[in-house]
Order: C-alpha cells, then structure tokens, then sequence
C-alpha cells in the first residue's frame, strides 16, 4: 500500500471510484490481483502498491493469488505512467512491486529502475520501496535496481526453508536469504516479510527469524496465510493474538529494530509507517 494521504472518511462507492480510476488507467495492483485481506482500509486511504511487469506470474507458488499465466509484453509506458499517478495520489511514500519474470534476461530489472527512476525524477521527496522478485540471484540484476537508489529495499522469504518446495516453487530460500544480504551489505534498508499458517512448527519459526537477524535485517512484518480461493495451499493453523505477540517478542529480543506483526499485516501495509521507525 504505498501511496498515502491523510485519513478522510469516504462511503463504498468513493472505494469502487478510486478502484475503477486506477483501473482505467491499465495500471495493476498488487492489492486488487493478490485479493489482499487490507484492500477496503488502503483504497478509503487512497494507498495502493503497484505492480509492474503484468499481472500473470512465470512461477507456479501455491500460496499467491497473482494469476500463473504466459507473461505479457513489458509496457515501456508504464514507470512514466505509474509516476504519473503517484504524483495524482500526492504521497509521500510509495511501494513498486512486481509480478516473477523469470522469462526475462535481467528478471525485469531495467523495468524496475526506470519506474523509481520515473518517481524520484518527478516527486524527489517520495520514499521509494521496492518489493522485489529473487532475479534467480543475479546480483546484475539486484545492482541495476539498487542504482535507482530506492529507499527501502524489500523481498519477502514468505515461509520457512523447508515449505519452499511445497509453498514456493521455483524460489529457493538461501538464494533469498542472499538476495538480501547483498543489498544490506551495499548500505541500503533492507526489509522481508514472512506469512504463517502452512504447518510451520515454531521452532522453524524461531530458527527462520534468527536467519533473518543474521543478515542484519532493518525490518520484519509476520503475518496470517489467508488461502485466496480453495484451489490454493489450505491454511493449517490460525494463530492467535498473542502468539503473533510472542513471535514478535522474540525478533525483537534478537536484535530486529522493526517488527510488525498480526493476523492482516503484510509487508506493504502502512509502509510508510514501518520507514519511520527504522
């Protein structure tokens, strides 16, 4: 949810408008195409995180409700377009995502720095975060997009190593573990984000957590796995308040500066808050 204003009460149908003009833009949305459990609080903020590179992934991970489909051709049009509606929306933070291309040679890379390029070029005070893809652990790729000089940079583990099989296909959890270490080590803010309820036990939890801690992580959201339709992995557990309270509890007594974590939290809910206390 990357674009933010301040809280104004709006009705349902000033939700469908704000949905309907993003859409008439052929702008795509990681809030609409992920069915995210927060999309009615970020459209009444009028926040939104945008995807890029099209709507249909090249991966096949059961856990995602982005569509797994032949990727389309890259807009070129689109980080001048996205700029564009950013500057619209007057944020002063925003989140670029986008869906796996690994179909392309740098990942979708170039298409990333052009797009924050874009952002920075016409909002020079906007934070930029980025959401990032593994670019199969090509750190030409990861260099090009840090070139950019994004605020934040963030990729998700999603779950525990041993689930990436199961949950992950095609990603593999030390290649992401690297993917940001890389981009710590280069003395950017560094932020992942993992999601329960696919069986995980809490000691892979914990063990999980202090991987993160080792790569000097900035920051880490833990939220619920919410199945996006019955044809997705089912959710095995729900966790309670205090469990969520308990995991935090520990990443903060290891040494994470920022930790957010909750049944709805996802790694681009209220961003711009999480900047700010790390």
């Amino acid at each position: 949810m990357s674009v933010s204003q301040p809280k104004k009460k709006i009705n349902i149908g000033d939700i469908w408008d704000f949905r309907k003009t993003i859409e008439s833009k052929d702008l795509n949305t990681v809030c609409q195409t992920t069915k995210c459990p927060n999309i009615a609080e970020c459209f009444k903020r009028r926040t939104v995180t945008f995807l890029i590179l099209g709507k249909y992934c090249s991966r096949q991970c059961s856990f995602c409700g982005i569509e797994k489909h032949k990727p389309e051709l890259v807009d070129k049009s689109e980080p001048l377009k996205i700029a564009t509606e950013i500057k619209r929306l007057a944020p002063k933070y925003a989140v670029i995502t986008s869906v796996t291309r690994d179909d392309l040679p740098d990942g979708g890379a170039v298409h990333f720095f052009e797009t924050v390029t874009e952002i920075k070029t016409l909002l020079p005070k906007v934070k930029v975060e980025v959401l990032v893809p593994d670019f199969l652990g090509s750190t030409e790729s990861i260099d090009i997009v840090l070139r950019a000089k994004p605020d934040v940079f963030t990729h998700n583990l999603e779950t525990i190593p041993a689930l990436y099989n199961k949950i992950k296909k095609g990603a593999d959890y030390k290649r992401s573990l690297e993917v940001l270490k890389y981009a710590k080590l280069a003395n950017f803010k560094v932020k992942t984000g993992i999601i329960l309820g696919f069986g995980e036990t809490k000691s892979q939890i914990f063990e999980t957590i202090m991987d993160i801690k080792n790569i000097n992580i900035d920051a880490l959201t833990i939220g619920q796995y919410l199945a996006p339709t019955k044809k997705h992995s089912p959710v095995i557990k729900e966790y309670t308040v205090e469990e969520f309270e308990a995991i935090k509890t520990f990443a903060k007594l290891i040494g994470i500066k920022q930790v957010v974590s909750g049944r709805y939290v996802r790694s681009s809910y209220l961003p711009e808050e999480q900047y700010e206390c790390f």
